[in-house]
């Protein structure tokens, strides 16, 4: 009894660690996305910071422990009643982590812009529109790890009503402009780095609004908007 009393606990204190571990994680995303925006917008030197980059490997490993953790938890205590209760968020958990590794794969793929791009990426006809995204998504990045620990679903509810919409607008009119010749100001490296770097800002906002959706909505519809009462969707 007492031997299965202490895997009990220790299964459900590798269920807080692995919920910890997630918000590090989306941590380490934002540290990477300030630097990013750096070296390739704020910046004539494309040297990139090699310790930066490589932060990418610990996300990807902290994705591989949380699901160790997550898969302990529920094989010790998914039959009790308390474990029950728990698989639903133990299920999101799963979820989301996927969302947090990609936003650190686009981070890294920026970087690697930023590497090929040997000046500043400054772009007059676009910068008030750049600047919007990425004050946005820097704005959701300080906000989503504690709406998710806190599960402030008003908030995240607040945040998802206008943040993807409005972001993929943004990006998407960039890149139409960019490939019907409407920029024929910029050169071809630049037209280049900014359709890949719009490209990128646009998928780390849909991961982040996916992350916040989990707080709103239940597993099955994590990624998707809201579902109004009585919409049958």
């Amino acid at each position: 009894m007492w031997k299965q009393l202490l895997q009990v606990l220790r299964a459900s204190d590798l269920l807080t660690q692995a919920w910890e571990e997630s918000y590090e994680m989306l941590e380490i995303d934002k540290k990477m996305f300030r630097e990013a925006v750096r070296v390739l917008r704020e910046s004539d030197d494309a040297n990139v910071d090699e310790s930066i980059r490589q932060l990418d490997t610990k996300v990807n490993k902290f994705e591989r422990d949380v699901r160790r953790k997550v898969m302990t938890h529920c094989t010790v205590v998914g039959g009790t009643d308390g474990g029950a209760a728990e698989l639903p968020g133990a299920m999101a958990l799963i979820s989301i982590v996927i969302d947090i590794e990609r936003i650190g794969d686009y981070c890294k793929n920026i970087l690697d812009v930023a590497s090929a791009h040997p000046k500043r990426l400054y772009v007059p006809a676009y910068e008030k529109e750049l600047q919007e995204i990425e004050g946005e998504i820097k704005r959701c990045f300080d906000e989503a790890p504690t709406i998710l620990h806190e599960q402030d679903v008003e908030r995240a509810r607040q945040v998802m009503t206008t943040y993807r919409e409005r972001m993929s607008e943004a990006c998407d009119q960039i890149v139409s402009d960019v490939i019907a010749g409407k920029a024929d100001d910029l050169s071809p490296r630049d037209a280049a780095s900014l359709v890949l770097y719009t490209r990128y800002l646009k998928r780390i906002s849909a991961h982040l609004k996916n992350v916040l959706s989990s707080v709103v909505n239940p597993f099955h519809r994590i990624g998707y908007k809201e579902k109004k009462k009585n919409s049958g969707l």
